[in-house]
């Protein structure tokens, strides 16, 4: 196996991996950009293409720029998709016949383009949206991306050749295809990105903790569906806390505390009011307030939102909590006190809610270098980590909240130094909203 040869896409070497940074200027419509490199050519694995779903705020931008506008947009080709289910609003058939993209009927097709031989430079799995079951006990949504994954794979192997690969959010609803995904990735020696867009995103106030910082007690706050939003809410408490000492060990026994067990937990000390507090504090629109919310379902366009807290003991012997506080505003935040500090610090991780939801922009950009570099710019391993915590998350709910012993969860990684939108040496900068 081998991957496919980089002298075809990475001409001017490894000076590209400035070339395609773009800065976002005073305004969501004025834009500058570095001298274009040659755009890398990619292949869409999809779901379901409408207005708004995860292919548009992420394929869209590859077809139409960042802002959607026509304007400036990644240093990548979209040559062809694969769309498995038609949405009642699908977007798929008139972008593809704007912008001159093949619509494939097989994975296979789209990657080979119907040769013998891999024709793009990345693949981008996006197994998000759609209709698809759910399992019957843990009501976990059934996403194909390990069936993406797998028919990929075939291909390469079809092929002789790999190429790196994308998979939006967590690799599968089930811990068993995550690990067979990421060891295979490993064997065949291509690299491999995951995960959501959260770590990338806008942080008020602007925080990325020390390298080796000590935690002596740390919380993030979610909201919405606990499987969906969960997934985003765990890599946003993750992205943190792996850079603590020593870097991420792993974690040994993961509860999810539920309907009035949430607050018994608090009360245990389970789970820190104090940083509860200050990740509110930051975060606009939320009151700071412990005690007034109360961990209720709540109903908005005719969902309904189930509160609960996702309770971590990791290998190290760090304590950590995610709230997924149902019926709370604001999205997502984080708090921690650092050992020797007397106050915490928090961050409330702002999502661009303007038309095409641009902090996706950064997650295509880190795809797009990791295709540059040969390398994944940020560990996969993350991604597994938070994909099995969900999953157990998920199955302890199903059983009442019962504490569930992690052991295959003993996951080493570091982190990388790769950089979230606002910090100053990021690549793109958008207005403050």
């Amino acid at each position: 196996m081998s991957t496919l040869p980089r002298r075809d896409f990475l001409k001017t070497g490894a000076a590209t991996l400035a070339g395609s940074h773009l800065l976002f200027g005073a305004s969501e419509s004025s834009w500058a950009a570095t001298p274009v490199v040659e755009k890398l050519p990619v292949t869409a694995l999809i779901t379901a293409y409408y207005p708004v779903s995860h292919a548009d705020v992420i394929v869209t931008k590859i077809l139409e720029g960042y802002a959607h506008d026509g304007g400036m947009g990644p240093g990548l080709k979209l040559e062809s998709i694969y769309v498995e289910q038609a949405h009642p609003h699908d977007i798929s058939q008139d972008l593809a016949k704007k912008h001159g993209v093949r619509l494939c009927k097989s994975i296979d097709e789209a990657i080979t383009l119907g040769t013998d031989r891999v024709q793009v430079a990345g693949v981008m799995s996006i197994a998000e949206h759609g209709d698809y079951p759910f399992t019957p006990d843990t009501q976990q949504k059934m996403y194909p991306r390990r069936r993406f994954f797998d028919e990929t794979v075939a291909t390469f192997r079809r092929c002789g050749q790999s190429v790196p690969y994308f998979n939006d959010k967590h690799l599968s609803y089930r811990w068993e295809d995550a690990i067979f995904m990421v060891e295979t990735a490993r064997e065949m020696k291509f690299p491999m990105l995951a995960g959501s867009s959260l770590p990338l995103t806008w942080r008020f106030p602007a925080v990325e903790l020390p390298r080796d910082c000590e935690i002596e007690s740390v919380l993030s706050i979610g909201y919405g569906p606990l499987e969906d939003y969960g997934f985003h809410a765990l890599e946003t408490h993750q992205c943190m806390i792996e850079r603590r000492k020593g870097g991420e060990t792993g974690v040994t026994s993961v509860r999810a505390a539920i309907g009035a067990d949430i607050r018994a937990t608090e009360a245990a000390g389970e789970w820190s009011s104090e940083l509860f507090a200050a990740a509110r504090q930051v975060t606009p629109g939320m009151p700071n307030d412990t005690a007034a919310w109360k961990p209720t379902e709540v109903e908005y366009e005719n969902y309904r939102y189930q509160p609960a807290a996702y309770l971590f003991e990791h290998r190290d012997g760090l304590k950590s909590a995610v709230i997924m506080a149902a019926g709370l505003a604001g999205g997502f935040s984080f708090a921690v006190k650092l050992k020797g500090q007397e106050k915490p610090i928090a961050s409330w991780f702002k999502l661009q809610d303007w038309g095409p939801f641009g902090h996706f922009a950064y997650l295509v950009h880190a795809f797009e270098q990791t295709m540059r570099a040969g390398r994944a710019v940020y560990p996969v391993e993350r991604t597994l980590l938070t994909t099995g915590i969900l999953d157990r998350c998920m199955h302890s709910m199903a059983q009442g909240g019962s504490r569930l012993a992690t052991p295959e969860l003993a996951i080493k990684y570091q982190a990388a130094d790769w950089t979230y939108a606002n910090h100053p040496q990021a690549p793109f900068h958008l207005s403050d909203q």
